[in-house]
């Protein structure tokens, strides 16, 4: 764990500090006691994609590391802005299963509902940084399409709130949608792709708790979490009444340069995310989407890294290390 971090402030709710994001490059140097030669390129590569930072995130950073690995994924730097071939604005050609806006339907059993068009941090990794959110944020006027699309659809058993981050809508919105979902049949699972809680640990509270961890459906939270790091105090009080509740919850990591290449972190990522009650499930290479280029790591150290994570861990906590590709029918396993 790091030895300096910064003062974690006081937040009275999570729409509080929401609203309190760092989205400065020149704050973020200032608050982290980062050298100016970075301030340069974080404003630049900001300008294409913004910076957005919760405070409480940045508390678990180091100060005066630009390498800390917390930071290395959130902060913008000059390698974003220089075409790299082979990565595209859309590596997972997702226009292709996207027949209502707010819809995708890429895997037999199960759609995704792109219910929000933010985040509470802006990962530079992120596979849908490009993603034409504007024509995929339907609304609540629009979610009545896609519920008809899975009413009409028997062979859809799963349900999953993605975006964006789906906790970016407040409770009582996201309760109205899960009410319609739990009123189709053949639903079996409702599932939750976030990493708000990861960021701002108070996202998780009694209203969220109310309608999610009491639902007639099957419910899982999918966080994304990649260093052991992420994981705070608050964070894992947060999750108590979840996993009282039965509450499904798993985790899935991508492989980054410089932030989680090593078979120390992932070991570390591993235990840690088993002792605050989180499976992990996958393990993603990189997306290869424009602007990216700089965490990718080759397969062959893939394969090394999670060989060596099959030696130093029990099964049941080494994640599958997968691939998503266009058109197939499920993640791809890298063996």
């Amino acid at each position: 764990m790091i030895d300096n971090p910064c003062t974690i402030p006081q937040t009275k709710s999570w729409q509080q500090a929401l609203k309190q994001v760092v989205r400065d490059p020149a704050e973020l140097c200032a608050l982290l006691n980062l050298d100016k030669t970075w301030l340069a390129g974080a404003k630049q590569a900001s300008t294409l994609f913004p910076l957005r930072i919760p405070r409480e995130f940045v508390a678990l950073m180091e100060k005066g590391n630009p390498h800390d690995p917390l930071l290395r994924q959130v902060l913008p730097l000059s390698e974003e802005l220089t075409p790299t071939p082979g990565f595209s604005g859309d590596p997972l050609n997702e226009s292709l299963y996207n027949p209502h806006p707010g819809l995708l339907h890429k895997y037999k059993s199960r759609v995704l509902l792109t219910i929000a068009g933010a985040c509470a941090v802006n990962c530079r990794y992120c596979f849908r940084r490009s993603f034409p959110y504007r024509e995929n944020n339907p609304g609540q006027q629009g979610w009545q399409q896609n519920i008809d699309y899975i009413k009409q659809a028997p062979n859809i058993n799963e349900v999953i709130l993605s975006g964006g981050d789906p906790l970016m809508l407040p409770d009582k919105q996201l309760a109205q949608l899960h009410e319609s979902l739990c009123e189709i049949p053949h639903l079996k699972r409702i599932r939750i792709h976030t990493r708000f809680p990861v960021m701002i640990p108070q996202r998780i509270d009694a209203a969220f708790n109310h309608w999610f961890a009491n639902s007639p459906l099957q419910s899982i939270l999918i966080f994304h979490i990649n260093h052991p790091n992420e994981i705070s105090p608050a964070f894992r009080e947060r999750l108590i009444t979840l996993r009282e509740k039965g509450v499904t919850l798993l985790n899935q990591a991508v492989l980054l340069k410089g932030v989680n290449d090593d078979l120390d972190t992932l070991t570390q990522l591993s235990e840690a995310l088993f002792d605050t009650g989180i499976l992990p499930y996958y393990l993603h290479v990189l997306d290869k989407v424009q602007g990216t280029a700089h965490f990718d790591i080759p397969d062959t150290m893939a394969k090394a890294l999670h060989q060596g994570l099959q030696a130093e861990l029990p099964g049941f906590l080494v994640p599958k290390l997968v691939r998503e590709a266009p058109g197939k029918s499920s993640k791809t396993i890298i063996a």
